[in-house]
């Protein structure tokens, strides 16, 4: 858990509805790593824990016999499921509205379970050591996040790159110098050191796999506006009565940025960290 701050239900609270559209998307090709890395089959079952909307596990789905998201955001839980219902496979997938921390929670043993820039939300410790148990002999944890360190310039293409460092400094005067988070504030950002935190729950590994990204992705100012408002950071609710003045200006800035209305943007690669539960697989 962060230091000096305290979960609470709003951390995410109005931004469900803007990630599908907001958020850049995984790598094309993470679904087929993962199916040759653990040599999934389409039988057995996935734990996706901090599912959001469902962006891993829907992606995963035809990999899986069943596929069970966990996520105390209400919202996030119900896009999930039209997001099942949508693409065909409502009828092998549960949402279940929950902390991380309550698991268990009867759900029972799983091949495979996966965070997707959710962890550093949770009690780390307590959660590792949970799922850990949760995994059948030689499941496998994987952790995916974007890839951090690539260069990602526009050069060459048709559009200008999206102002992230103009955004942010806007973001800023409207609701302060330090980041917000629900009803509190993280003075010094989301922990890291995951690797400690997954071998002190006996994990052994990790693999690490980064699947490519780098295609050119075309974005409007709605798809940047989208993307703000899908940050814990920049939750809608943050702005309180200023929101409309908030995206008002932030349209304002993106137009002056790029008066086509259009940026250029390239998109990241997917950096996979493979835990297994047991002796690591030769």
């Amino acid at each position: 858990m962060v230091v000096g701050w305290e979960w609470d239900d709003t951390l995410f609270s109005g931004t469900a509805a803007y990630y599908e559209r907001g958020r850049l998307p995984y790598a094309a090709g993470l679904a087929d790593a993962l199916a040759e890395e653990l040599r999934l089959d389409g039988e057995g079952r996935l734990l996706d824990v901090g599912c959001g909307p469902g962006t891993i596990a829907l992606n995963l789905a035809h990999l899986f016999g069943e596929i069970v998201g966990v996520d105390p955001d209400s919202e996030m839980i119900a896009e999930a499921g039209r997001g099942a219902a949508g693409r065909g496979v409502g009828a092998k997938t549960r949402w279940v509205r929950a902390r991380a921390e309550a698991l268990p929670a009867g759900l029972g043993t799983f091949a495979v379970a996966t965070f997707g820039q959710s962890f550093h939300w949770m009690d780390r410790d307590l959660v590792a050591a949970t799922v850990r148990d949760m995994l059948r002999p030689g499941g496998a944890l994987v952790h995916i996040a974007d890839l951090k360190t690539e260069p990602r310039t526009v050069d060459g293409m048709p559009h200008p790159a999206v102002p992230y460092a103009a955004v942010d400094d806007m973001v800023k005067r409207y609701l302060g110098p330090v980041r917000r988070a629900g009803r509190g504030v993280l003075a010094q950002g989301t922990p890291g050191a995951e690797d400690e935190v997954f071998a002190r729950a006996g994990f052994s590994g990790p693999r690490r796999l980064v699947v490519p990204g780098g295609q050119v992705l075309e974005r409007t100012f709605d798809d940047v506006v989208a993307w703000v408002f899908s940050m814990s950071f920049s939750a809608p609710h943050l702005f309180e009565g200023r929101r409309d003045d908030f995206e008002a200006d932030l349209r304002l800035l993106l137009r002056e940025a790029s008066p086509s209305g259009r940026f250029s943007e390239r998109a990241p690669s997917t950096e996979v960290f493979v835990w297994r539960k047991g002796p690591a697989a030769a």
